[in-house]
């Protein structure tokens, strides 16, 4: 069953909110890229794969009012199947231009809208789409929470410290430390809940946090996994955007 976040958010993309489309590129944008990029085996250059995923959202923003969600696609597959098709296209062009011959349309398949493993979405590439989802809520967070609280999240979660050297730095008690954490890594279950679902069109999507170690209905035993899983993510991410930048420094203005 889909949740009113997720109609919701569907009902802004199809009414064209540009807050609503800005935050699906700024989320799954380097995941879409870093793709087109494994796909293209060496044989596009990074300011194609720049230019292809920005052609995918373009083929996003033209097939959303065709989307059905019960019919059971996983968000990601979604995404995938369109950035599939955008590549497709343009390597039908090249070839067509090294025959010299017209070039070929391509049909937009919308068996994509069903679940199915045919497209062969790979399980690194469903792990990159949930770690996105993370560091959204994390970046929303960030927002949302006492600069204090979560300069103390920064220090002992992201940047691994541990909680006397936070202590020490802060000029807290260890204790105070441990309560502000515990404050912040409340509010990040929450908001990983909302972020999941309101990109999450099946129950399968929902579930995914519990897969990759991030438990959102903890006992108090679990909130040290939490804080690693969280870590580690936010590592892989923030590698995954180390190498977005350079490509984009490759690529140009």
């Amino acid at each position: 069953m889909l949740t009113n976040v997720t109609t919701g958010f569907i009902a802004r993309l199809r009414g064209n909110d540009e807050a609503a489309w800005f935050e699906l590129w700024e989320t799954f944008g380097p995941v879409l890229r870093a793709q087109l990029a494994k796909w293209g085996k060496g044989r596009i250059g990074a300011e194609t794969v720049r230019d292809l995923s920005q052609e995918t959202l373009a083929a996003l923003s033209g097939s959303i009012d065709r989307y059905d969600p019960s019919r059971g696609a996983r968000f990601s597959t979604w995404l995938l199947a369109i950035a599939k098709h955008v590549l497709g296209d343009e390597m039908d062009k090249r070839m067509a231009l090294k025959r010299g011959a017209g070039q070929r349309g391509a049909s937009f398949d919308e068996a994509w809208m069903k679940a199915s493993t045919a497209i062969g979405v790979d399980e690194e590439y469903e792990a990159a789409m949930f770690r996105a989802k993370v560091e959204a809520a994390i970046r929303n967070i960030e927002k949302k929470a006492d600069f204090l609280d979560f300069s103390i999240f920064r220090m002992r979660v992201l940047d691994s410290m541990p909680g006397k050297e936070v202590a020490n730095q802060i000029g807290v008690s260890e204790p105070t430390v441990s309560r502000r954490l515990a404050k912040v890594r409340d509010m990040l279950r929450l908001e990983l809940r909302e972020v999941i679902g309101k990109f999450s069109f099946t129950e399968e999507e929902l579930a995914e946090a519990e897969r990759n170690g991030v438990n959102l209905n903890p006992s108090k035993t679990d909130d040290g996994h939490f804080d690693e899983a969280i870590s580690e993510i936010c590592h892989m991410q923030q590698e995954l955007r180390r190498r977005d930048d350079e490509a984009a420094r490759l690529a140009g203005p």
